[in-house]
């Protein structure tokens, strides 16, 4: 179980450090498996702009970049298709360490051109395995602010072992309400959410497949049906959060449902009506039953093991 101190401290009003909410955290039995601080290792990745970005004179899908950084204009040579003159993106400076790949930069010669430090990827950060193209920053940050501010990566990333028996700790909410009985802070209250009452029924129904003396393993379910819904991106907010815990952001849609349950522990599933025949159903998975994930692989799920939607 992942997360970050500030989202913690959404939950819990507290004044102690780091190390203390670590050592409390072991001490009621949540395991601290690790901590770790970004910020050291992201600390000489800076806002830099992009002046000129012109054609390679040797290669079709290089381009030679000419990139204004605070402590001078670099030549760099990028393959990234987005490259393009006046973007901002993130300069990485010779010897700095790339965590996404492991390597220590150093100046080189790429089809006969000198190239000095690089513009990243967000997979060549390590923050995510996206690297189609070179990270991309509003027009709106300043050149030499730190990569870890803009992405709010200043944020330490707590890891605990969470055993089978605390299932109320799989969530944020749950971590912060044992802290704040082991007297660290108070529990923060949660916003009161305005019910808003349906204006229709909904043409999809749930419905349970058990025997009698299975009832048990399903003992309620809920849904809502909405309209006329728009997916897009999500703020950039909530992607963050979810890429510091390992999460890939994919939708709002899907990120929200991420976000709740890993936020009040409440496991939340978001499905496109549209592509829905019949009903949902709760049931036990067939034999050699196979499930069609969200990678677009097949799987076989496990006869009798897996709750299984129809």
């Amino acid at each position: 179980m992942k997360f970050t101190l500030n989202w913690l401290k959404d939950h819990l009003e507290t004044s102690k450090d780091l190390n203390i909410i670590v050592e409390t955290l072991t001490n009621i039995g949540l395991e601290v498996e690790n901590v770790e601080d970004k910020s050291k290792s992201f600390n000489d990745f800076t806002v830099a702009e992009v002046l000129k970005a012109e054609q390679h004179p040797d290669a079709d899908r290089l381009k030679v970049c000419s990139v204004k950084t605070i402590d001078g204009i670099y030549q760099v040579v990028c393959g990234a298709p987005n490259a393009r003159t006046g973007m901002k993106g993130i300069f990485a400076p010779e010897n700095s360490f790339i965590p996404g790949t492991g390597i220590k930069l150093k100046k080189s010669n790429i089809r006969g051109v000198e190239s000095c430090g690089m513009l990243v990827s967000e997979r060549e950060m390590g923050i995510s395995d996206e690297h189609d193209g070179i990270i991309e920053v509003d027009a709106k940050y300043k050149l030499g602010e730190k990569f870890i501010e803009v992405f709010n990566l200043d944020d330490p990333i707590i890891e605990i072992n969470i055993t089978p028996n605390r299932g109320d700790c799989l969530s944020i909410r749950g971590i912060a309400r044992d802290l704040a009985a082991a007297g660290l802070g108070t529990l923060k209250e949660n916003a009161r959410i305005k019910s808003i009452p349906g204006t229709f029924e909904s043409p999809i129904k749930w419905e349970k497949e058990f025997s009698g003396d299975e009832e048990y393993l399903c003992p309620g379910v809920a849904g809502r049906y909405f309209k006329n819904v728009t997916n897009k991106e999500s703020p950039l907010w909530l992607q963050q959060r979810l890429k510091a815990i390992g999460l890939r952001p994919i939708s709002a849609l899907v990120d929200i449902t991420n976000y709740i349950t890993y936020d009040l522990g409440r496991p939340l599933h978001v499905y496109d009506a549209d592509k829905i025949e019949g009903n949902l159903t709760m049931r036990f998975a067939k034999k050699n039953e196979n499930c069609l994930t969200l990678d677009e692989e097949k799987k076989r799920v496990h006869f009798r093991y897996d709750c299984n939607f129809r």
